[in-house]
Parts: structure tokens; C-alpha cells; sequence
């Protein structure tokens, strides 16, 4: 008989980590949800400046930065802008049920993608995957922004 070696930790796949900004409280709830179902860690922030703080905290273990376009104070736009200004590498999906053709023009030279609402939970996830697959963001963590 012979014996099959255990997969050790490292070996399973990594969940990844996206930060959820969001200022509505049971939309909030509803995607962290899906994404925890789809088997992300989801941390949250309700407003640019709350997003920055948690960003500063976690920024490594930070996969995505998902945000509403509609935030107080700052735009889910304006939020990517000031997370590129601290790390050139974080990758920003912004969320809009406005229809806009400027919000719609996806870069992903910079990192920034867009996602129209309302948006199935399969389309959500799907469009991270997609983005998440197309970067960089499995790098080492000495190489993280």
C-alpha cells in the first residue's frame, strides 16, 4: 500500500481579498454575500475615506478594490484615482446604475474596470474572475504596492 502525502496549507488555493466599498447598507450586506459565497474575504468600507484607512491596512492582502460610483463626498472614480496614487497596482472595479459612456471605458493598463448595475450575481462574479485572471495580483507580497 502506498501512501498519498497530505496537501499541505500552501498548497490549497488562496482566497482572495476584495475590499467592498459601498454606503448602502443592505446592498453592502447583499454583495458581501455573493462574494463570500463565491468564496472571497470581503472587507468593507462605507465611504472613500473609510476605504482608504482599510486599504492602508490590509493593502497587501487587498486583491480587489470594488466601489459604487456613488459615494458621498468622493466618486467610486475619484476613490480608484486616490487608491493608484498609493500603489500603481491595486485594481479597481467601479459599479454604476448610471449610464454613462465615460464610466463604461474600462483601462486596463491602470487597473480600473467597470461593471454596469443592476448585475446578476453570476455576472458579478464572473467579471471578477475575469479581471482577477487578466492582472497580476497573485504576486509576491514584497512586489505589493
Amino acid at each position: 500500500m502506498t501512501l498519498q502525502p497530505h496537501a499541505l496549507a500552501n498548497d490549497r488555493p488562496r482566497r482572495r481579498t476584495i475590499l467592498l466599498v459601498e454606503d448602502e447598507p443592505f446592498v453592502r450586506e447583499a454583495t458581501r454575500g455573493i462574494l463570500e459565497h463565491a468564496g472571497f474575504n470581503v472587507l468593507s468600507a462605507e465611504d472613500a475615506p473609510d476605504a482608504m484607512k482599510v486599504y492602508q491596512e490590509s493593502k497587501r492582502e487587498i486583491a480587489l478594490v470594488m466601489t459604487d460610483m456613488g459615494l458621498p463626498g468622493r466618486s467610486g472614480l475619484q476613490l480608484g484615482q486616490d487608491l493608484h496614487e498609493h500603489s500603481q497596482d491595486v485594481v479597481v472595479l467601479v459599479t454604476s446604475g448610471c449610464i454613462n459612456p465615460e464610466y463604461e471605458k474600462e483601462a486596463p493598463e491602470s487597473h480600473t474596470y467597470f461593471l454596469a448595475k443592476p448585475y446578476s450575481r453570476r455576472m458579478l462574479v464572473d467579471k471578477i474572475e475575469k479581471i482577477l485572471g487578466a492582472s497580476s495580483v497573485e504576486r509576491p507580497a514584497t512586489q505589493a504596492g
